[in-house]
């Protein structure tokens, strides 16, 4: 594996969502060659007239590209474009990385990692946090695991989408850390949506409240970022609730995999289930909130 020359690798990009789009055009930007599959072409549409190129399926793409970066749905999505016919290792050349910044099982990506390697090809679990106004704003954070050699030819490539990035270990590294974030997100949006409707209840305005306890020991990302976006009604998707659960279904499987017992990620786990049997699965996972309005939690 040889690091970077004064020649760009070229970098292929797999997932143009809310996300992914922003996250790719940081590295078009950058003036990296750009590849671009989608299994909504109309998703890259702004990235293909910026220059982007597209390629018919994952396997093409991988064979012309050093770097191939995915951010994709769930885990068999993850399982298919790797694995699959016409996935990433059926065409990646020797020595090629791949990245995959899904948040996705890390037993899998222990699997990937291994059967990448048996064909000379190195693949890193990045997933990453911060949501949209993160990807816009190249502010993710990063959380990678895997071969440390491959990680620092990465990291320049990671640092045009985030600036806290770290390797956290071996493969499933990455994954573990996505998930531990996932947690903590889990129990604390369930808090401030609590404290919004305790506020309200009391007669209180809830803005105003916010203001004064989001610079004291209750401030954070949740309270000052998705606490005015409760207030105001605005329950569009920065990141999906659909998506979110699916990441508290994974940290649920791996807890119990461990023998861990946690009641608030199990809690999390029923209300936004809730949430997805009324129908807001592509909200916000901030409505959440919905349901306490609704008395249904």
């Amino acid at each position: 594996m040889n690091s970077r020359t004064t020649s760009l690798p070229a970098i292929g990009f797999i997932g143009t969502g809310i996300m992914g789009k922003s996250m790719a055009s940081h590295l078009l930007k950058a003036g990296y060659p750009l590849h671009l599959f989608n299994r909504s072409p109309e998703k890259a549409a702004a990235l293909l007239e910026q220059g982007a190129i597209w390629h018919s399926s994952p396997k093409e793409l991988a064979a012309q590209c050093d770097v191939v970066i995915t951010i994709i749905g769930y885990p068999k999505d993850v399982e298919e474009v790797y694995l699959g016919t016409n996935g990433i290792l059926a065409g990646a050349k020797p020595n090629c990385i791949a990245i995959d910044m899904t948040t996705s099982s890390p037993a899998l990506a222990v699997r990937i990692a291994k059967l990448a390697r048996e064909r000379q090809v190195f693949v890193l679990d990045a997933p990453v946090s911060g949501g949209d106004i993160g990807a816009r704003d190249a502010r993710l954070s990063i959380m990678v695991g895997g071969d440390p050699s491959a990680y620092e030819c990465a990291l320049p490539i990671l640092q045009c989408m985030g600036n806290n990035i770290a390797l956290l270990g071996p493969a499933g590294s990455g994954q573990h850390a996505k998930l531990c974030n996932q947690i903590v997100i889990a129990s604390t949006i369930m808090g401030v949506c609590e404290g919004i409707r305790y506020a309200q209840a009391a007669g209180l305005d809830a803005s105003a409240v916010l203001k004064v306890i989001g610079s004291g020991a209750a401030g954070g990302t949740q309270l000052n970022v998705q606490g005015p976006r409760i207030i105001k009604g605005d329950f569009a998707p920065g990141f999906m609730a659909e998506h979110f659960m699916k990441d508290i279904g994974l940290a649920v499987e791996s807890a119990e995999q461990m023998g861990l017992h946690l009641p608030g990620l199990e809690q999390a786990k029923r209300l936004y289930q809730l949430m997805l049997d009324d129908g807001m699965a592509r909200d916000g996972y901030h409505a959440l909130y919905q349901l306490y309005i609704a008395n249904k939690v």
